[in-house]
């Protein structure tokens, strides 16, 4: 009788542990994140901070989609694909948001460009002034790589051609392969190529002064998902937060980068530097009207928004300790 009152009670205890794992398992809100470009640093909070946990401490489980860019992410947002996307241009946010588009801004993805421009090593071409008559590629139109793009063009008084390529892989094969005059990367995409010489970097984005402060990516959300669970997109704008300020405070974030990114240490280390801290902050949104001035001109958005569009647009979640 002790043998099967101790196995009964063991079976119970065995029982009570499923169910309570169970319960922690249903607590964990499943978010839906589209990111674009695989590797970039100013996008991989949410990658890196899923492996440390991060996410997982705010009651989050995070299922990860890449695409090629800002169209593709835009339209898994806004169709609701995915609850949430991040590193969107912020005027294709705009045009889309004017449009009767279902989207919020939640944060800050990124001030400043981290991108360059690059030619082959044996290419005439020096610098950006001498890239009259060329073509000079981007990622997707709207793009912020495309703003640059037609910023370096005018700032230098070229006669150009911007080329929309997809992925920055896409353009390095079109570069190599004499398609392309002018290619685009972002960091660490292409950096090895720079390594052994296969190509040099003749611009950057934030050669343009414009362009250094200016809040020019962000996160969004789908507007019914922040609607109905205001309280889940609070808890990864946080979630987003602790990561970012583990991966600048501790050395353990560049190995996590370095194997995720498939570069070395030395690289991971380079990357990070290329970005500065606190303009990939969600809470850093900066050069709204500059940013506004830019769409205007290039034709993205047909005006400014006003106060009361941008007060609806933009929701960051307040802090959450």
């Amino acid at each position: 009788m002790r043998h099967r009152a101790v196995a009964f009670t063991c079976g119970v205890l065995v029982a009570l542990m499923l169910v309570v794992a169970g319960q922690t398992a249903a607590a964990e809100d499943t978010v839906k994140v589209a990111l674009g470009q695989r590797g970039e640093w100013e996008t991989t909070a949410s990658e890196l901070g899923q492996d440390a946990s991060m996410f997982r401490k705010r009651g989050l489980a995070l299922e990860l989609h890449y695409t090629n860019g800002d169209a593709e992410t835009l339209q898994a947002v806004a169709s609701g694909s995915v609850d949430i996307g991040v590193g969107l241009a912020t005027t294709t946010v705009m045009a889309a948001y004017v449009k009767g588009g279902p989207l919020r801004v939640i944060g800050n993805a990124g001030a400043g460009s981290g991108e360059y421009w690059y030619v082959p090593a044996d290419s005439p071409i020096k610098t950006v002034a001498d890239a009259g008559g060329r073509t000079i590629g981007y990622s997707t139109t709207g793009s912020s790589s495309h703003l640059i793009v037609l910023s370096l063009i005018k700032a230098n008084g070229l006669f150009a051609r911007a080329v929309p390529t997809g992925s920055a892989d896409a353009a390095l094969a079109r570069v190599m392969s004499g398609q392309l005059d002018v290619g685009w990367a972002s960091p660490p995409l292409g950096l090895d190529a720079v390594s052994d010489g296969k190509i040099r970097i003749i611009a950057r984005g934030n050669d343009l002064p414009e362009f250094r402060h200016q809040t020019i990516r962000l996160i969004v959300a789908n507007a019914g998902f922040l609607e109905r669970r205001k309280d889940v997109a609070a808890r990864y704008v946080q979630g987003y937060r602790d990561a970012l300020e583990w991966m600048y405070s501790d050395s353990a974030a560049l190995d996590a980068y370095a194997e995720f990114a498939k570069v070395s240490p030395t690289n991971a280390r380079e990357v990070r530097d290329v970005y500065s801290r606190d303009h990939l902050m969600v809470d850093f949104i900066s050069g709204l009207d500059d940013v506004m001035a830019d769409g205007v001109a290039f034709g993205t958005i047909a005006e400014p928004l006003t106060k009361q569009q941008l007060g609806a647009l933009f929701q960051v979640p307040a802090p959450i300790k």
